[in-house]
């Protein structure tokens, strides 16, 4: 994986590489399943089901029907990002 070492030595997963990619997919599909959850929100951003607004809809879709699964692997991501990278 590429990795990015500013200043204070901190490191950045780069969004092409494949493990960034998925880190902003599955933040994607959290952001918009808690969407959904708020009324107003709801009504501002999920109510198309075209275009950019059609992909947050479809995101907040598999976020709430698969719930576990998308939860299992924030967990797993997120213990492979600071224990294994």
């Amino acid at each position: 994986f590429k990795e990015i070492n500013n200043i204070h030595n901190f490191k950045f997963i780069l969004v092409y590489s494949f493990c960034g990619a998925f880190v902003f997919g599955l933040l994607l599909i959290c952001t918009c399943s808690y969407i959904r959850r708020i009324p107003k929100l709801k009504q501002m951003f999920l109510s198309e089901k075209k275009g950019i607004f059609g992909v947050l809809y479809k995101a907040s879709v598999i976020g709430t029907k698969l719930h576990i699964p998308v939860s299992l692997t924030c967990i797993f991501m997120s213990i492979y990002i600071l224990v294994l990278s």
